[in-house]
């Protein structure tokens, strides 16, 4: 009975892996054939048209910043110089603690004024002061108390923010030129039915960073990082493309969004006690416009690119990913008469399940299976024949998924021109799927456990490299 059992749960554990990398193949080959396709119309997208339109919405471009001293005023230059018609940039300053405020003083040449906020979403961190460029310019750098949640200066953004589309960026990040006239896009093409729009996150680590821009793209130099870089393109690039394909987008990466202003004051902004903000504000617009019976469209566009520092250290990134399965555990919770109702259509019956399953429960499958079948194969009770199936399945399968993510980047964006990137990548997937995946697992597991204990996640200091810091030879 025992050797039955053990037999059973060993298969159960390979029909996992083989059912998780297929859906990963699934969602990067339906993104294959949208990123296809967006890139035939391209030359026809009528990008310089939305420039030169006097009717294209204008965004307020939301930076929450708390001890962001080293990437800062990069990041700021990179707003400003943005390609767009009519846009303002609002810099909440939540707390700092280090230079960033003079960094951003020194730099644009701030003074303080007087400017009222609305109160159209709920804050908690007092708000300070207000301060613009004595020489005018579309900055706005607002100081406030600090509240202990990434959420609080968002809503603080939202609250002061001017026009109709608000889009929200990371103070770690920096935007490519035109990638705000690309994400509105959709916007502009069904103005009555799109409420959001998600773009690519990439990693900026061992990349040439001059003036707020990455003129060279290149992989890091630490091992950690390079499988980060993978991580990105099949989940932030491929994954979500491919989500949105089939209307299923859950996520937009609280790194680069944008939202209409109109939708977030109607469900009241995000939330103040998650620390999975930017899924739950998703779910949340899911939830209440399903429930509503109203035409909407959440998108992801492909390629306007936001670049951004990953975590370079292994402590820095276990807190990372702690947060965000913890914060997928309070998403799901939140909205769990979503799950398996079919009034919410794709989102309750295929989505949440996927991200229930696979993403919330996955890491307890991939640890315990991992360690129940090398035990059995041990104790004689799996034969090689089945070890080595399991290998080719969980590790095998997995590399490959990695590497087709890789491909379809290559032939689709060529990001990366060096063969010596591409081989980097290439081995980075082995190493994602013959260490790193067991470790991160183990993240996610704890990020689980602090969300049934119902603990709350410390931020912590996310020290930074800097953009400086990070530049290729």
């Amino acid at each position: 009975m025992l050797r039955d059992a053990v037999s059973g749960f060993n298969w159960f554990v390979l029909g996992y892996f083989l059912l998780l990398n297929s859906g990963y193949l699934v969602l990067i080959a339906l993104a294959s054939v949208d990123v296809t396709r967006w890139l035939r119309r391209l030359g026809f997208a009528g990008h310089e048209d939305i420039f030169a339109n006097p009717l294209t919405p204008a965004v307020s471009v939301l930076v929450p910043a708390h001890n962001e001293e080293l990437t800062i005023v990069d990041n700021v230059r990179a707003m400003l110089g943005l390609k767009y018609p009519e846009f303002e940039v609002v810099v909440v300053d939540d707390g700092s603690t280090d230079a960033t405020f003079e960094r951003l003083r020194e730099a644009f040449g701030l003074v303080e004024t007087w400017r009222a906020v609305a109160d159209d979403v709920p804050t908690i961190g007092e708000v300070l002061s207000t301060h613009v460029p004595a020489g005018g310019g579309p900055l706005v750098v607002v100081r406030k108390v600090n509240a202990g949640r990434r959420s609080d200066p968002i809503n603080v953004g939202i609250n002061m923010a001017r026009h109709p589309l608000v889009c929200m960026v990371d103070a770690d990040s920096l935007l490519e030129e035109d990638a705000l006239l690309r994400v509105v896009k959709p916007f502009i093409d069904e103005p009555r039915r799109v409420v959001a729009a998600g773009g690519v996150i990439r990693a900026a680590n061992g990349s040439r960073v001059e003036s707020g821009r990455v003129v060279r793209p290149a992989m890091p130099r630490g091992w950690l990082e390079r499988v980060q870089v993978l991580e990105y393109l099949r989940s932030f690039l491929l994954g979500r493309t491919g989500w949105s394909r089939v209307g299923g987008l859950l996520i937009i990466s609280g790194a680069f969004g944008v939202f209409r202003r109109d939708v977030l004051v109607e469900v009241g902004g995000l939330d103040l006690t998650t620390v999975g903000e930017d899924a739950e504000l998703v779910a949340r617009i899911h939830h209440r416009l399903r429930r509503d019976g109203r035409d909407y469209r959440i998108t992801f566009v492909a390629e306007p690119v936001c670049w951004t520092e990953v975590p370079h250290s292994g402590r820095i990134l276990a807190r990372q990913r702690m947060r965000w399965s913890q914060g997928l555990a309070e998403v799901i919770w939140r909205h769990r008469g979503m799950v398996g109702n079919p009034r919410y259509g794709r989102i309750g019956l295929l989505v949440l399940p996927y991200y229930l399953a696979f993403e919330l429960f996955g890491p307890l499958v991939e640890l315990f299976g991992v360690v129940a079948v090398a035990l059995a194969f041990a104790l004689g009770m799996a034969s090689l024949s089945f070890a080595l199936l399991f290998a080719a399945v969980a590790f095998g399968y997995g590399a490959f998924v990695s590497v087709s993510a890789l491909a379809v980047e290559e032939f689709s964006f060529h990001r990366y021109p060096r063969w010596r990137d591409l081989a980097v990548g290439v081995a980075a997937a082995a190493i994602e799927n013959l260490g790193y995946r067991q470790l991160h697992a183990w993240w996610r597991l704890r990020g689980l456990a602090r969300a049934l204990s119902g603990r709350e996640h410390a931020w912590g200091v996310m020290t930074r490299a800097g953009f400086g810091g990070v530049r290729v030879p």
